[in-house]
């Protein structure tokens, strides 16, 4: 008996495929999944091109449509006062515009949270439904990135402002460690819950990755950087657990957003870019490296001069400080590629129409030029210490943007409006 093995045709016969004729198979959703680029013209139509016909509907209805992606509103400025108060070279005045930012997101947060609160109330079952969403669920991490950036704000424009003597210091600085982990429980348990229920009630298909799904991990590892800003000023027996609870978090937070980043990777090589409408929501891969590289600095400049781990002169501050400065630079570099891959594909096809992830073109770079600043203070390299103040300009610009386009879109109904928000299955 002989044996004898199929013979091998690869090659012998040209295998193409006509790529007009592929129909995107029935779980895909041309929204996301397909770059029109690629694509015939005539075969695709632009699947977010607004009815220039559209009828006009009262605010009270389009309310239902306030989803929570705007919470990526105050993440953005709160963002943005931290990142003035930082700035290398002050010049008179520049803490007060910083508090103006400071205030106004603190208005805005509380007008959201209004908004919310009626759009919930007007409407029963929102509130269960807009969790469950499989698309606005994901964004429920923005109203916690907004408290982060409060804390911030709150450290830097409200407990730095005491001097050290003042009878109200003490009391506010103990306010912020309990604020701190309080949110640092919270997070925690919004990564946990919130992936266990996407892992059992949605099935997410990895051709479609998006960066939005790295948002239910971001609140929890903006505890490093939260650490990162508020435990210089803590009291030595309370700043090392807050230090040591803010290494953790940071870890949990960008080794998840590691992982993610293969999928990411490979969704972009297989099939591609996003639809040119949320290429902008890019930008926030910029932001798991640039925050750990920020919370690293901060953190290990907020260690005691006289700390030594184990008390035998080799693992002392000066050590962890040096190897914190070495891990932000290698940070820097792989969110400066992050920046440049979003920055190019935006260019390439700017988006038509505004949605709320406009956002993550302020949000996650606010992160990135913090961490240059803090690279440029560790290496005393007035270069790179200018080099972070034009970026700071660059990220004013680019919030003033959006925030224009964000009012025009409510005020032309290409938001809150149905079938033209995160409320949409996408």
């Amino acid at each position: 008996m002989s044996y004898t093995y199929p013979l091998d045709a690869k090659g012998n016969q040209p295998y193409t495929i006509e790529e007009h004729a592929v129909q995107p198979t029935p779980d895909e959703d041309p929204r996301v999944s397909v770059d029109l680029e690629k694509q015939s013209k005539d075969f695709f139509r632009d699947p977010h091109e607004k009815d220039p016909n559209q009828a006009k509907l009262p605010i009270g209805k389009r309310l239902l449509h306030f989803t929570w992606a705007w919470y990526t509103l105050t993440m953005s400025t709160g963002g943005l006062a931290t990142l003035i108060s930082i700035q290398p070279h002050m010049f008179p005045g520049l803490i007060s515009i910083g508090a103006l930012f400071y205030v106004v997101n603190l208005f805005m947060f509380a007008i959201l949270c209004a908004t919310m609160v009626i759009r919930f109330m007007r409407f029963p079952g929102s509130f269960k439904e807009s969790i469950k969403h499989e698309r606005e669920g994901l964004f429920i991490p923005t109203f916690f990135l907004s408290i982060a950036t409060i804390i911030t704000g709150t450290q830097k424009y409200v407990v730095q402002m005491y001097e050290a003597e003042h009878e109200m210091r003490g009391w506010i600085v103990t306010s912020m460690a309990i604020a701190f982990w309080v949110y640092t429980f919270c997070t925690f348990c919004l990564a946990v819950f919130q992936y266990s229920f996407l892992f059992v009630g949605h099935s997410y298909v990895l051709t479609k990755f998006m960066p939005s799904w790295l948002l239910p991990i971001f609140p929890v590892m903006l505890a490093g950087t939260v650490a990162s800003v508020i435990a210089a000023d803590q009291p030595i027996e309370s700043r090392m657990p807050i230090l040591v609870a803010g290494v953790g978090c940071q870890g949990l937070g960008f080794t998840v957003s590691i992982l993610m980043y293969s999928h990411y990777i490979g969704r972009l090589m297989q099939v591609g870019l996003p639809n040119r409408e949320h290429r902008g929501a890019m930008f926030i891969g910029v932001g798991p490296p640039s925050f750990t590289c920020l919370a690293f600095i901060g953190m290990a400049n907020a260690l005691p001069q006289e700390f030594d781990l184990q008390r035998d002169g080799l693992l002392d501050g000066h050590l962890l400080r040096t190897m914190a400065l070495v891990s932000a630079l290698f940070l820097w570099v792989l969110a400066m590629w992050f920046f440049m891959i979003a920055f190019i594909a935006v260019l390439h096809s700017r988006p038509k129409y505004f949605h709320l992830g406009w956002w993550a073109m302020v949000f996650p770079n606010t992160g990135f030029v913090i961490a240059t600043i803090s690279i440029g203070n560790s290496l005393r390299d007035e270069v790179i210490l200018y080099v972070g103040n034009g970026l700071t300009i660059a990220v004013v610009l680019m919030w003033a943007f959006v925030l224009y386009h964000n009012v025009r879109a409510v005020w032309v109904a290409d938001i809150m409006y149905p079938g033209r928000d995160e409320d949409v299955e996408d």
